[in-house]
């Protein structure tokens, strides 16, 4: 029974982290869209907000289970603007 127990409690703080994965995820995608937005629109960005929910991707990453994310440069940006124009 304890065994039964200890998987069950592993799987729910891995799904915990999973669930924490997609959000911050969705939210990153959300930041790297609005930086490219005000960059075609050829508005003042910053990638502050992206990468410091990359960050907390990382963090999450290292508990092995959810994918690392690159931070994000405004180069990255700009760049990925004008090949997308």
């Amino acid at each position: 029974m304890s065994v039964h127990k200890a998987i069950s409690e592993h799987s729910r703080k891995q799904n915990k982290v999973v669930m924490s994965f997609l959000q911050l995820e969705q939210q990153r995608e959300a930041y790297i869209e609005e930086a490219t937005q005000l960059c075609r629109e050829k508005e003042p960005f910053t990638t502050e907000k992206i990468n410091a929910v990359t960050k907390q991707i990382n963090e999450l990453a290292r508990k092995g289970i959810a994918p690392q994310r690159k931070l994000v440069t405004k180069e990255m940006v700009e760049e990925f603007v004008s090949r997308s124009n």
